[in-house]
């Protein structure tokens, strides 16, 4: 895709998770992989309300060099994309579930979300890492982040929200919404006999699908 197909995606992606509830204002922030940098959601703005020419530009050291000023979260971006070479964008939202859970959860907890569902695991992985409360835009997170990252595919921000990185941006957002569902799906099971999926199966679906 060229980088002009990128950001046109981007907005695409961005205006459809706005839409369904997935971030709300100016919450969330999303960025791609360029073979020379790095294309960013910007600062203050809204997933539902991009503009593909507006959208920030770094490049291969961060600095922005187009588009409007990045989301103060950039720090959150490259310790993901920095821990995992082989991901091409990296979706953070405040989706309301998956939120919920990171109030939940104590930091440390490597599985608050069970295996209930294949495309779970298939899409999200095995571990999903809480990392521990740190103010918004607080660059003091990027080390316990990049260290997640690298053993996890997706995260959640204590009282904050989820990160997920995928191979490519519908990768990560297609992860996201699978994550946002599992974690509805743990909450309204949450205290039943739910039965999960066997460490068996979970073997299977990561031998199978990656």
């Amino acid at each position: 895709m060229t980088e002009q197909d990128l950001r046109e995606q981007l907005v695409a992606f961005g205006a459809s998770l706005f839409q369904r509830g997935y971030s709300v204002g100016s919450a969330g922030n999303i960025s791609v992989r360029l073979d020379d940098g790095y294309l960013m959601t910007p600062t203050n703005s809204s997933l539902g309300r991009l503009e593909p020419a507006r959208i920030s530009r770094l490049d291969r050291e961060w600095r922005h060099v187009g588009g409007d000023k990045p989301s103060k979260e950039v720090f959150l971006h490259r310790a993901v994309l920095t821990a995992r070479p082989e991901a091409g964008a990296v979706v953070h939202l405040h989706s309301t579930c998956a939120t919920a859970i990171g109030c939940l959860a104590a930091p440390g907890d490597a599985a608050p979300i069970p295996p209930l569902t294949p495309y779970f695991v298939m899409r999200v992985g095995r571990t999903l890492p809480i990392i521990p409360y740190y103010r918004p835009g607080d660059a003091a997170m990027e080390p316990a982040v990049h260290e997640a990252a690298r053993g996890a595919r997706a995260m959640l921000l204590a009282n904050h929200g989820p990160v997920v990185s995928g191979a490519t941006l519908t990768d990560a957002v297609y992860a996201a919404e699978e994550l946002e569902e599992a974690a509805k799906l743990a909450l309204m099971l949450r205290g039943m006999p739910a039965r999960e999926l066997t460490p068996a199966q979970v073997d299977d679906l990561l031998a199978t699908f990656g």
